[in-house]
């Protein structure tokens, strides 16, 4: 069987809603038109009527938090400390070993929108797809919000991965998880619902903090995630090296075969 690789990442662009109001990336596009006095700029005496069609180069100028995108989250994003009080690890300084690793999907699909994955729910679907856990295996989670990408309720959709969900793998030597919704939690708008009944802060942000007792990467914004088999495949996820950085662009792709 010929390898077959899966973009498994989402484009950055403008005027999608793949993050909250006022998050998302702005990009700026100059065409070879447009650029061609800049090219120009740099040779004394040349002028476009010099230039191939008048052309200069095609550039793009943008303005993008680190987690717009799919993107790694570095542990320094989810607290200053991980493994229990050692200092967090930026996106820069994250094992490039973590980042191409043999993996496996679960599929939470038919989990509604805010529901909080447990550690029992993870169990259930190893023992479905048959599969034991090896240290270092990435886990991407197959959600609700992959077949709403793009539309106005991408960020409310989808379940999310609690603490002790979270826990489970990382107990198991995963450092690499990643899922096809805005967050690995549960989407903010059903924890907001839910912590406005409760008053327990120990639910917001839960699955994120687990790093705080093992230190961990995770992906969000993955896509086409219902292409992939259960198992039997490969992820490559190396992020964009920023210095000091709480998390770094990706190209995701699953390798199969």
């Amino acid at each position: 069987m010929p390898r077959q690789i899966i973009d498994i990442s989402i484009p950055v662009q403008n005027d999608v809603a793949a993050d909250p109001p006022g998050l998302g990336p702005s990009i700026r596009y100059f065409d070879h038109k447009k650029t061609a006095e800049d090219l120009c700029s740099f040779f004394p005496g040349l002028t476009p009527d010099d230039l191939p069609d008048r052309e200069g180069w095609a550039i793009e100028w943008l303005k993008i938090s680190t987690h717009c995108g799919t993107h790694l989250d570095a542990p320094y994003h989810f607290a200053s400390t991980m493994d229990r009080g050692k200092r967090a690890a930026t996106i820069d300084e994250v094992p490039l070993e973590w980042c191409f690793q043999p993996a496996i999907k679960l599929d939470f699909r038919h989990f509604p929108s805010g529901y909080v994955v447990s550690a029992k729910d993870v169990e259930a679907e190893l023992k479905r797809i048959d599969h034991k856990l090896s240290p270092l295996e990435i886990v991407v989670v197959n959600t609700s919000a992959g077949a709403a990408y793009g539309k106005p309720d991408y960020v409310a959709t989808g379940c999310g991965m609690g603490r002790e969900a979270t826990l489970y793998l990382l107990e198991q030597g995963v450092r690499v998880t990643g899922t096809d919704g805005w967050s690995w939690d549960a989407p903010f708008v059903h924890a907001k619902a839910k912590y406005a009944e409760t008053h327990d802060p120990k639910i917001i942000w839960e699955g994120h903090r687990a790093g705080r007792e093992i230190g961990y990467c995770h992906i969000e914004k993955l896509h086409n995630l219902e292409k992939l088999p259960a198992k039997g495949f490969m992820v490559s996820c190396f992020p964009v090296k920023i210095h000091a950085a709480s998390a770094g662009w990706t190209r995701a792709i699953a390798i199969i075969g």
